[in-house]
Protein backbone atom coordinates (compact mmCIF):
# COMPACT_ATOMS: atom_id res chain seq x y z
CA UNK A 1 0.00 0.00 0.00
CA UNK A 2 1.45 3.38 -0.76
CA UNK A 3 1.20 6.26 2.50
CA UNK A 4 -2.87 5.66 3.15
CA UNK A 5 -2.15 8.25 5.96
CA UNK A 6 -1.25 11.96 6.22
CA UNK A 7 1.81 12.99 4.20
CA UNK A 8 3.40 15.36 6.24
CA UNK A 9 4.62 12.42 8.69
CA UNK A 10 6.66 15.46 11.16
CA UNK A 11 2.82 16.68 12.26
CA UNK A 12 1.28 13.17 11.93
CA UNK A 13 3.46 10.89 13.49
CA UNK A 14 1.05 7.77 13.55
CA UNK A 15 2.48 4.33 14.62
CA UNK A 16 1.87 2.09 11.40
CA UNK A 17 3.62 -1.26 13.10
CA UNK A 18 0.44 -3.15 12.81
CA UNK A 19 -0.27 -2.36 9.78
CA UNK A 20 2.65 -2.79 8.17
CA UNK A 21 3.01 -6.29 9.98
CA UNK A 22 0.23 -7.34 7.21
CA UNK A 23 0.53 -5.63 4.34
CA UNK A 24 3.98 -3.48 3.08
CA UNK A 25 3.71 0.30 3.08
CA UNK A 26 5.53 2.45 0.92
CA UNK A 27 5.78 6.34 1.89
CA UNK A 28 5.23 7.93 -0.90
CA UNK A 29 4.67 11.91 -0.95
CA UNK A 30 6.07 12.46 2.26
CA UNK A 31 9.59 10.69 1.31
CA UNK A 32 11.37 13.63 -0.19
CA UNK A 33 14.68 13.32 2.03
CA UNK A 34 16.43 10.39 3.91
CA UNK A 35 15.48 11.87 7.26
CA UNK A 36 12.12 11.71 6.38
CA UNK A 37 12.17 8.35 5.34
CA UNK A 38 14.11 7.30 8.45
CA UNK A 39 11.25 8.83 10.95
CA UNK A 40 8.86 6.74 8.32
CA UNK A 41 10.56 3.55 9.40
CA UNK A 42 10.52 4.62 13.20
CA UNK A 43 6.83 4.64 12.65
CA UNK A 44 6.56 1.24 10.99
CA UNK A 45 6.91 2.09 7.72
CA UNK A 46 8.84 -1.11 5.64
CA UNK A 47 9.06 0.58 2.23
CA UNK A 48 9.85 3.95 -0.01
CA UNK A 49 8.94 5.14 -3.33
CA UNK A 50 11.42 7.05 -5.00
CA UNK A 51 10.72 9.65 -6.97
CA UNK A 52 13.77 11.56 -8.73
CA UNK A 53 11.22 14.63 -9.86
CA UNK A 54 11.58 15.72 -6.07
CA UNK A 55 15.73 16.03 -6.85
CA UNK A 56 17.71 13.01 -7.90
CA UNK A 57 20.17 13.99 -4.87
CA UNK A 58 17.21 13.27 -2.54
CA UNK A 59 16.10 9.88 -4.10
CA UNK A 60 19.39 8.26 -4.43
CA UNK A 61 20.44 9.28 -0.20
CA UNK A 62 16.63 7.69 0.69
CA UNK A 63 17.56 4.83 -1.82
CA UNK A 64 20.99 4.52 0.27
CA UNK A 65 19.50 4.96 3.42
CA UNK A 66 16.33 2.56 2.80
CA UNK A 67 18.44 -0.03 1.38
CA UNK A 68 20.84 -0.03 4.08
CA UNK A 69 17.96 -0.33 6.65
CA UNK A 70 16.24 -3.24 5.15
CA UNK A 71 13.50 -1.02 3.76
CA UNK A 72 11.54 -2.15 0.19
CA UNK A 73 11.76 0.88 -2.85
CA UNK A 74 10.11 1.11 -5.71
CA UNK A 75 10.42 4.03 -8.09
CA UNK A 76 7.46 6.58 -8.94
CA UNK A 77 6.68 9.63 -11.14
CA UNK A 78 4.71 12.40 -11.00
CA UNK A 79 4.53 12.28 -15.01
CA UNK A 80 8.39 12.91 -16.28
CA UNK A 81 8.08 14.76 -19.49
CA UNK A 82 10.81 15.17 -22.01
CA UNK A 83 14.83 14.76 -20.57
CA UNK A 84 13.32 13.97 -16.42
CA UNK A 85 12.06 10.35 -17.90
CA UNK A 86 15.60 9.48 -18.40
CA UNK A 87 17.57 9.73 -14.88
CA UNK A 88 14.11 8.42 -13.41
CA UNK A 89 14.13 4.93 -15.37
CA UNK A 90 17.66 4.63 -14.68
CA UNK A 91 17.24 4.84 -11.04
CA UNK A 92 14.63 2.41 -11.63
CA UNK A 93 17.00 0.30 -13.41
CA UNK A 94 19.68 0.47 -10.78
CA UNK A 95 18.32 0.45 -7.61
CA UNK A 96 17.04 -2.79 -6.85
CA UNK A 97 13.20 -2.02 -6.76
CA UNK A 98 10.45 -4.69 -5.82
CA UNK A 99 9.09 -4.77 -9.34
CA UNK A 100 9.61 -1.95 -11.72
CA UNK A 101 9.32 1.27 -12.42
CA UNK A 102 6.12 3.62 -12.54
CA UNK A 103 6.13 6.25 -15.59
CA UNK A 104 3.10 8.20 -16.85
CA UNK A 105 4.40 10.98 -18.69
CA UNK A 106 4.40 9.03 -22.10
CA UNK A 107 0.05 8.74 -21.41
CA UNK A 108 -0.75 12.14 -19.75
CA UNK A 109 1.65 14.45 -22.11
CA UNK A 110 1.59 12.28 -25.22
CA UNK A 111 3.09 15.27 -27.59
CA UNK A 112 5.80 16.73 -25.07
CA UNK A 113 8.29 14.38 -25.43
CA UNK A 114 8.22 13.77 -29.12
CA UNK A 115 11.78 15.36 -29.60
CA UNK A 116 13.56 12.62 -27.21
CA UNK A 117 11.39 10.20 -28.19
CA UNK A 118 13.06 10.05 -31.62
CA UNK A 119 16.37 9.96 -30.10
CA UNK A 120 14.83 7.27 -27.71
CA UNK A 121 11.96 5.96 -28.82
CA UNK A 122 12.00 2.93 -26.71
CA UNK A 123 11.64 5.26 -23.32
CA UNK A 124 8.70 7.01 -24.36
CA UNK A 125 6.81 4.51 -25.64
CA UNK A 126 5.78 0.97 -23.62
CA UNK A 127 6.52 -2.45 -25.27
CA UNK A 128 4.85 -5.35 -23.48
CA UNK A 129 4.64 -3.63 -20.24
CA UNK A 130 8.53 -2.55 -20.42
CA UNK A 131 10.34 0.39 -21.60
CA UNK A 132 13.70 -0.11 -23.53
CA UNK A 133 16.89 2.21 -22.14
CA UNK A 134 19.22 0.41 -25.12
CA UNK A 135 19.60 4.44 -26.51
CA UNK A 136 20.90 5.58 -23.08
CA UNK A 137 24.19 6.24 -23.99
CA UNK A 138 27.80 8.60 -22.97
CA UNK A 139 28.48 11.00 -20.56
CA UNK A 140 25.89 12.18 -17.81
CA UNK A 141 22.79 10.91 -17.51
CA UNK A 142 23.45 9.17 -21.65
CA UNK A 143 20.47 11.99 -22.72
CA UNK A 144 22.10 12.69 -26.16
CA UNK A 145 21.65 16.31 -26.58
CA UNK A 146 23.20 17.28 -29.26
CA UNK A 147 20.88 14.91 -31.15
CA UNK A 148 17.76 16.01 -29.91
CA UNK A 149 15.97 18.30 -31.69
CA UNK A 150 14.04 20.54 -29.25
CA UNK A 151 13.34 24.60 -29.89
CA UNK A 152 13.86 26.43 -26.38
CA UNK A 153 12.83 29.82 -25.60
CA UNK A 154 15.12 32.50 -25.73
CA UNK A 155 17.21 33.15 -22.88
CA UNK A 156 15.36 35.23 -20.64
CA UNK A 157 17.94 36.34 -18.36
CA UNK A 158 22.15 36.06 -18.31
CA UNK A 159 24.34 36.91 -15.32
CA UNK A 160 27.87 38.19 -15.69
CA UNK A 161 29.91 38.11 -18.78
CA UNK A 162 29.64 34.81 -20.45
CA UNK A 163 33.05 35.86 -22.40
CA UNK A 164 34.99 36.42 -19.46
CA UNK A 165 37.79 33.75 -18.82
CA UNK A 166 38.68 32.40 -15.30
CA UNK A 167 42.03 33.41 -13.86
Amino acid sequence: MEQPFPYDLEKNRIDVRSVSARKPLFLDESAHDWKIVRLGRELGWTGVALKTCKTQTGALLSACWARAHGMALMVQDLSNPMLEQIPHVLLAAHVGTIMAVETNGMRFYTQASLPEAKVHPGLYQRCGGHVDLGTIQGSGFGYRMSAIERDLPPVAASFGNAEAKPS
